[in-house]
C-alpha cells in the first residue's frame, strides 16, 4: 500500500450518474478531482438498471429535494444530450386511470403544477387513442417533458468528460477506510491511502458504509430490488412511447408502466421490493403473471405470451419500508464536515443528476475556501 504524500481538493466515492456529474462539475470549477469506484466500469449500478426515463418532477411533495432537483435536472439532462449526441427521446408520457380515481388524477395535475413543472394537461380517451392505440383509459394526465435516455451512453460520455477534465478516474477500487485527520480526510483503500480535503459520498447502496468508514453521522440505505419484463419483438408496436398507471398508494413506485426504449424495445416495470442484500438481482424474481395483471388494467389486448423475463435494479432508498416519502440526502455530514453527501439518490436520480451535481460543487466550494 502507498500514501499520496499531497492531498487532492476533492475524492468522490461512487462512479454511477451522481459521482461522474459531481466530478465533471466539481474539476470545471478547477479543483484537483479523483472518483473511486468499486466496480471494473463506471455506471454498473442503479445508474444502468432502471428504465432511464427523464422524469418531469409531478409525483413529488412540493419543495423536497427530488421535486427542486427533478424539475431544474431535466431540461439540463436534454441540453446536456443534444450537446453530446446521447440517444434520448422527449416522447412525454401519459399517467392513465379509469372512471374511479379522476380525483386522484387532478390531484396529480395540481401537485406537478404547483412544483413548476410546465404543460402538463388533462386528456381525454380520444387523445390517449391517438397516441396509443392500444391503451384503455378513461382520461390521463398527459406530460411532454417526460423522456427516455440511453443511460448507458449517458455514462460514457460523463467518464469521457471527467477524464477531459482531468479527473483520476480510479474503477476497481474499493473503499477499506477513511479517518478524519486535521484538515484532510483520509481514503483508504486496497492499493493506495489518497488524502482529500473534501470527500464526496456518492456511494450508492454502500453510502451508508461509505459514512460509517469516515464516522459520519450514521444513516441506512434500505436496498428496493425492481424486477423487469419485456414485450417479445412482435408485440412492440403495443406501446408507442411511456404509459404509466397512477403511482402505488404504498408510496414505493410509480407502479409498473410501460417504457418504450431508445433501441426500439418496450419493457414493463419496475415493481419494488424491499430486500436486506444488496447485491441480489435474482432471487424470488417477480412472475410473468404478475406484470401481465398489472399491465392488462391499461393494455388489455397484452397477452402473456407476448412477454418475457428482463433485467433488474436496486434502488439506493433513505427510508424504509414505512415511510411515506423518502427524500434525497444532500448536505454536508454534521459530525464530519469535511464529507459531503449525495445519499438516497433513488429514482429521479438520473434525470435529477446534472442539478445534484451543481448542488455538491457549491458544497465543495464552501468546504474548500
Amino acid at each position: 500500500m502507498t500514501e499520496s504524500k499531497e492531498a487532492i481538493d476533492v475524492a468522490i466515492i461512487g462512479g454511477g450518474v451522481v459521482g461522474l456529474s459531481a466530478a465533471c462539475t466539481v474539476a470545471g470549477r478547477g479543483h484537483q478531482t479523483c472518483v473511486i469506484e468499486r466496480e471494473q466500469r463506471f455506471g454498473l449500478g442503479g445508474s444502468t438498471h432502471n428504465s432511464g426515463v427523464i422524469h418531469a418532477g409531478i409525483y413529488y411533495p412540493t419543495d423536497s429535494l427530488k421535486a427542486t432537483l427533478c424539475v431544474e435536472g431535466n431540461e439540463r439532462l436534454y441540453s446536456f444530450c443534444r450537446k453530446h449526441d446521447i440517444p434520448h427521446n422527449r416522447c412525454g408520457k401519459l399517467i392513465v386511470t379509469d372512471s374511479n380515481n379522476l380525483a386522484t388524477l387532478e390531484a396529480l395535475v395540481t401537485l406537478g403544477r404547483t412544483n413548476g413543472v410546465k404543460h402538463l394537461e388533462l386528456v381525454d380517451r380520444a387523445f390517449i387513442r391517438k397516441r396509443e392505440p392500444y391503451v384503455e383509459a378513461v382520461a390521463a394526465l398527459w406530460s411532454p417533458s417526460t423522456g427516455i435516455v440511453e443511460a448507458e451512453s449517458l455514462i460514457r460520455i460523463l467518464t469521457k468528460e471527467a477524464t477531459s477534465q482531468d479527473v483520476a478516474l480510479l474503477p476497481s477500487t474499493q473503499l477499506k477506510g477513511g479517518a478524519d485527520s486535521d484538515d484532510v480526510l483520509e481514503v483508504r483503500t486496497g492499493h493506495e491511502t489518497i488524502m482529500a480535503r473534501t470527500v464526496v459520498n456518492a456511494g450508492g447502496l454502500y453510502a451508508d458504509e461509505v459514512s460509517a468508514a469516515f464516522g459520519g453521522n450514521p444513516f441506512t440505505i434500505y436496498p428496493v430490488r425492481g424486477d423487469y419484463a419485456e414485450l417479445i419483438a412482435d408485440a412492440n408496436n403495443l406501446i408507442r412511447g411511456l404509459v404509466y398507471p397512477l403511482p402505488d398508494a404504498s408510496g414505493h413506485g410509480l407502479g409498473v408502466h410501460a417504457t418504450r426504449t431508445t433501441w426500439g424495445t418496450v419493457t414493463l416495470g419496475p415493481t419494488a421490493r424491499y430486500q436486506s442484500q444488496k447485491d441480489d438481482y435474482e432471487s424470488h424474481r417477480d412472475s410473468l403473471e404478475h406484470f401481465h395483471k398489472a399491465a392488462c388494467r391499461f393494455l388489455p389486448s397484452l397477452k402473456i405470451d407476448q412477454l418475457k423475463p428482463g433485467g433488474s435494479g436496486i434502488r439506493a432508498r433513505s427510508a424504509p419500508a414505512d415511510a411515506a416519502f423518502s427524500d434525497f440526502r444532500i448536505g454536508r455530514d454534521s459530525q464530519v464536515p469535511r464529507l459531503i453527501h449525495a445519499a438516497g439518490i433513488d429514482s429521479p436520480g438520473l434525470t435529477a443528476a446534472l442539478a445534484i451535481a451543481e448542488r455538491i460543487a457549491d458544497l465543495v466550494d464552501t468546504t474548500l475556501t
